[in-house]
């Protein structure tokens, strides 16, 4: 495998567990909001976690894709 090929495994890699952390974020705060989990901080503490999930899902990826297309070292 190229390095070429090596870095772009990793950065897709990194790509999806970003996306996947911004979902997990989500349903942590929808789960808060609810009462669920950790109830004694809800909704408070849900709503934060439901904003940062959405801003890790939508932003996060496409901030990562402008950085790795920037010059080359």
């Amino acid at each position: 495998m190229s390095p070429e090929e090596e870095l772009a495994r990793t950065r897709f890699g990194i790509l999806n567990l970003v996306r996947f952390s911004g979902v997990a974020l989500v349903f942590a705060g929808i789960a808060n909001i609810a009462g669920k989990l950790l109830p004694q901080l809800a909704p408070g503490l849900g709503y934060a976690l439901f904003f940062l999930g959405i801003f890790g899902f939508y932003t996060l990826p496409v901030l990562l894709r402008k950085r790795w297309r920037g010059p080359k070292p």
